[in-house]
């Protein structure tokens, strides 16, 4: 191993880490719900599951505005322009806070949405009931969003993950007592999950806009100057960055969450063990994500200062710590399956069983699937570092919508494969975008072009 390489595993390992801790965090947050709820019913964990998706395919939507300003922070610092990474942020808040507004009608309204994609009309009713409360979250989170991409293009991202496990925390407390009704709090179930989720992203907004711009070093940025005024040039910019990372999500999200709408119709306990199975294999997934933040911050820095040899070993040694977690996650899933999915289930459930057994099942295709998902994350995470979105956008609507959609319902309903069917479904939508994604980022960083593109 070169030294230059090793210094890249290093440099990256120490921007990453905190960033896969908050991920890590932040999913716990998710299979916190989960539990609690599983424990609670099955009914509110089938529920909780439906909303939950319907939340996050609406919050990364809109979190490609906050993600669009990462790369053009660390491309703008690696140029020494301060003035710049103020302005990409600023900017990215005001679309931020826009953007959320614009989804409320969504969240109020939700359940004629899911009853037209086929849900079962209890499900829908507590779903909405859920979204009306947590869509509350929506702003705070675009703006939590965007912070953390305005400090890890910083690389200040050790309070982005102190700020994030104060909030798991806070939101495992909540949960006990709302859920429950613990210690004379009303019993409020899957609203009750609802409300602690709005009070944890409140939270995370504040501490990270106080260490934004009151923290050691932050006084040179001066976020908050002229906050009110637009920067037209910055904020066209943003958009156009943003708003194809927003539909790359969007197809992702939706890959995720069209599979959740179909175990729908196979029923209760199929939704229910895919919602177990697929936080699992999320907070694996959390671990590649953080890695594929620090490769935009480590390969926009490269880019912006024109070095293509810094660029590829920027790229490299993200893959390669990927990799590594990729081979541990297989170990996870294989070894401990079932164990991890039993903590899901209230054993006193009528259907704890058959949610135990195909939980189970569906951690071994989600084994499958890891390696892919691995590879577009990382792929797409090397691809905005040189602000490239608009190709991978289509690369990722063709290969989740018109290729991993229709895997899923073929696979699942006319050749009768069931829930095994929807998940291989999803290896084919992932498989065919890391290929496109790689390939991409491969021919466009040739030695001849990388340094007269940036």
């Amino acid at each position: 191993m070169s030294d230059r390489l090793s210094l890249h595993l290093r440099r990256t390992l120490i921007l990453g880490l905190p960033l896969v801790g908050s991920q890590l965090a932040q999913i716990l947050i998710g299979l916190t719900d989960t539990l609690m709820l599983g424990r609670y019913s099955v009914a509110a964990l089938a529920a909780s599951t439906l909303s939950t998706s319907f939340f996050f395919a609406m919050f990364v939507l809109g979190s490609g505005f906050a993600v669009a300003c990462m790369p053009m922070a660390a491309i703008a610092l690696a140029r020494d322009d301060e003035v710049r990474v103020r302005r990409i942020a600023r900017m990215g808040l005001w679309l931020s806070l826009a953007t959320g507004l614009a989804m409320a009608p969504l969240m109020i309204f939700s359940e004629p949405i899911l009853l037209a994609l086929g849900q079962r009309a209890s499900v829908a009713a507590d779903a909405q009931s859920y979204l009306r409360v947590a869509g509350f979250g929506m702003i705070p989170a675009l703006l939590t969003a965007t912070f953390r991409s305005h400090l890890s293009a910083l690389e200040r991202t050790r309070i982005v993950l102190v700020a994030t496990l104060v909030a798991a925390g806070l939101n495992i407390a909540l949960n006990w007592l709302l859920i429950f009704g613990n210690l004379g709090f009303p019993e409020m179930g899957l609203r009750g999950a609802a409300l602690a989720s709005v009070a944890v992203h409140v939270l995370t907004t504040l501490v990270l806009a106080l260490y934004a711009t009151r923290g050691p070093d932050m006084a040179r940025f001066d976020l908050l100057r002229n906050i009110h005024r637009p920067d037209w040039p910055a904020f066209g910019e943003i958009f156009r960055l943003g708003w194809p990372i927003g539909l790359t999500h969007l197809s992702e999200s939706g890959l995720f969450t069209g599979s959740a709408l179909m175990m729908g119709w196979l029923g209760t306990v199929p939704l229910a063990a895919h919602g177990v199975a697929i936080q699992i294999a999320a907070l694996t997934f959390m671990v590649h994500l953080g890695l594929s933040s620090a490769a935009t911050v480590r390969v926009g820095r490269a880019w912006g200062m024109g070095d293509a040899g810094a660029l590829r070993h920027a790229a490299i040694a993200a893959g390669l710590l990927s990799g590594i977690a990729v081979a541990l996650s297989l170990v996870m899933y294989l070894g401990f399956g079932e164990w991890i999915v039993s903590n899901f289930v209230d054993p006193t459930d009528p259907d704890a069983a058959a949610i135990l057994t195909l939980g189970t099942h569906l951690l071994v295709l989600a084994a499958l699937f890891q390696l892919v998902d691995a590879g577009q994350v990382m792929a797409l995470g090397f691809l905005r570092g040189v602000q490239d979105t608009r190709r991978p956008m289509i690369y990722a609507i063709v290969s989740y919508w018109v290729l991993g959609i229709p895997a899923s319902y073929l696979l699942g309903f006319p050749l009768g494969l069931g829930p095994d069917g929807i998940w291989l479904g999803l290896v084919v939508g992932l498989a065919a975008a890391t290929v496109a994604l790689m390939t991409r980022f491969v021919r466009i960083t040739r030695p001849d072009l990388a340094t007269s593109r940036s």
